[in-house]
């Protein structure tokens, strides 16, 4: 699961007027205030566009998933939220909730892809739900964010939990949810590519990682690049601030559906994985992550808890290259 801890400024609520939202458009530049977490990114024209969890504390907009903009992959800005309010599906379905968790943002079918999850720590009475725009240009006519409504859910009889999606496309171009936090570990499902949601009330759960003994694996995130899916996830504990002990793990697969192996060859469905990134000078519990494409590129992003200032959740952005055998490799931060 995503707890989410809040270090809230005394200073900060003054300036925004304890009103829970930021302008939109204004800088991230608050000075003992950043919240960014689990974050998602695409590129539309010259702009990536980050969206990430929401401000359970309302300091940032209102509980919803948070909107920033960048040009450099350095500075960013805030943008406002994809809801208003949180969908009123979402709480009849797992009740009162202070914020929509880990959105997964993918273009598919001509469509901009939105996943999003809805529920609270500890539990997994969980839904997974889907929103649709045909452009992420805010200034746009055409932009609108249309919710879609659930895609899938877990209750308290479920074994796994239906939080943290993300979208993946197999070599053939088919849609897929790989989505999951503790309990029995992450799950794959295949999606109807015309609606991105399962194609009926059936379909079989794949399981892709789990850890016997901890169970403390969450956050998927697959990539295709040929010949082999790479999952990523984040193994250990989020959000306590410096004390986080969240790392970012991989392993790769021939198929989609697994099994996924790590260097040495051990399944992450057994407990494998190799480790990619962890706890390093001020970057506290990185995780959270996703991989990004850009032309040739591939960048990673994700969250980390800043000892520079006071632990709080800030964005992260690395060049991720590939080692000859085909692992990939880290570059410094862009940020640094």
């Amino acid at each position: 699961m995503r707890k989410i801890v809040v270090r809230v400024c005394v200073a900060v609520l003054a300036l925004l007027g304890g009103s829970g939202a930021v302008p939109s458009g204004r800088a991230d530049d608050m000075s003992g205030y950043t919240f960014v977490h689990d974050p998602s990114m695409i590129k539309e024209g010259h702009t990536y566009y980050l969206f990430s969890t929401g401000d359970p504390a309302g300091v940032i907009g209102n509980g919803n998933a948070q909107i920033r903009t960048s040009t450099d992959l350095r500075h960013w800005r805030y943008r406002g939220t994809v809801f208003q309010t949180i969908p009123g599906w979402v709480i009849d379905a797992v009740g009162e909730i202070p914020n929509l968790w880990a959105p997964d943002i993918s273009y598919y079918h001509g469509l901009y892809h939105l996943y999003y999850a809805g529920s609270t720590f500890g539990t997994s009475n969980s839904v997974i739900g889907l929103a649709t725009n045909k452009t992420l240009d805010l200034a746009s006519p055409a932009y609108h964010w249309v919710d879609r409504g659930l895609v899938i859910r877990s209750t308290t009889n479920d074994d796994w939990n239906a939080i943290d999606p993300n979208l993946a496309l197999d070599a053939h171009g088919n849609p897929w949810l790989a989505f999951g936090s503790f309990w029995s570990g992450i799950k794959l499902i295949a999606l109807d590519p015309a609606t991105g949601k399962p194609a009926g009330s059936r379909y079989t759960l794949h399981a892709l990682a789990y850890r016997p003994g901890s169970n403390a694996v969450e956050a998927p995130f697959i990539v295709y690049r040929y010949p082999y899916y790479y999952l990523f996830v984040s193994f250990d504990h989020c959000c306590e601030g410096v004390a986080s002990t969240y790392r970012i793990i991989v392993g790769r697969a021939s198929q989609i559906t697994g099994p996924y192996l790590d260097r040495a060859g051990r399944r992450l469905d057994q407990g494998g994985g190799t480790q990619l990134l962890a706890s390093n000078g001020y970057e506290r519990g990185p995780g959270g992550q996703s991989v990004t494409r850009d032309g040739a590129a591939y960048l990673l992003v994700y969250h980390y808890y800043d000892g520079r200032d006071s632990g709080n959740a800030k964005v992260q952005v690395r060049k991720m290259s590939w080692t000859p055998d085909g692992w990939p490799r880290l570059g410094a931060p862009l940020d640094s």
